[in-house]
C-alpha cells in the first residue's frame, strides 16, 4: 500500500518555467519510487508519447535558476545531463509509461494537485478583478462624499448680506 504523499510536497516540486507549470524528472522519479535514470529510460523508449508541449529539456540557465530557488536541488548543479521538465500533460502521460500500482496512485495525486493549483490561480484572478472593481466604486463614492461635504459647508457658512448704510447718503 502506498501512503498518501502530502500535497505540499508535490506543490514544492512544481515550477513555472517558460510560462508553464512543470515538474522535473528528478522530483517525479522520487515520487514514483524509481531512479531518475529509470524514469528517463522509460520516457526515451516511448518518446513519441512526449511531444514538446508535454516535456522539454532545461537549458543550463534554467537549471541554474531552479537550483537557486530550491535548496534541495543543489546536487543537480554537478550533474552532467540537463533535467527534463514535464508539463501537466506530460505527467499524465507518464502514467501510461510507468505501469506500477504506485505510479498510478502517485500520478492521480499529482494530477489532483495540478487541478487544485489551477483553481487557486483562477480564484486569485477573480479576487484581483473584484478588488479592482471595489477600488473604482470607492473612488466614485469618495468623489460623491466630497461633493456632499462641500454642499454642507456652503449651507453652514453664513451668507454675507450687504450691510445697510447708516447715515446721510448724497444722491
Amino acid at each position: 500500500m502506498v501512503r498518501m504523499i502530502p500535497a505540499e510536497k508535490i506543490e514544492k516540486g512544481i515550477f513555472i518555467i517558460r510560462g508553464v507549470k512543470v515538474m522535473l524528472d528528478r522530483d517525479l522519479a522520487g515520487l514514483y519510487g524509481v531512479t531518475t535514470m529509470a524514469l528517463n529510460q522509460a520516457v526515451k523508449r516511448n518518446l513519441r508519447r512526449f511531444p514538446r508541449d508535454f516535456m522539454f529539456r532545461l537549458t543550463e540557465g534554467e537549471r541554474d535558476e531552479v537550483i537557486t530557488i530550491c535548496d534541495n536541488l543543489k546536487p543537480m548543479r554537478f550533474s552532467s545531463s540537463l533535467p527534463y521538465a514535464f508539463t501537466e500533460n506530460g505527467v499524465a502521460m507518464l502514467s501510461s509509461v510507468l505501469r506500477s500500482p504506485r505510479s498510478i496512485r502517485v500520478n492521480i495525486q499529482i494530477m489532483r494537485t495540478f487541478t487544485r493549483l489551477r483553481r487557486l490561480y483562477s480564484l486569485r484572478g477573480e479576487l484581483a478583478r473584484g478588488l479592482g472593481e471595489l477600488e473604482n466604486r470607492i473612488r466614485t463614492h469618495d468623489a460623491a462624499i466630497e461633493n456632499i461635504f462641500q454642499a454642507i459647508r456652503q449651507l453652514m457658512a453664513p451668507e454675507e448680506e450687504p450691510r445697510k448704510q447708516i447715515g446721510f447718503r448724497p444722491d
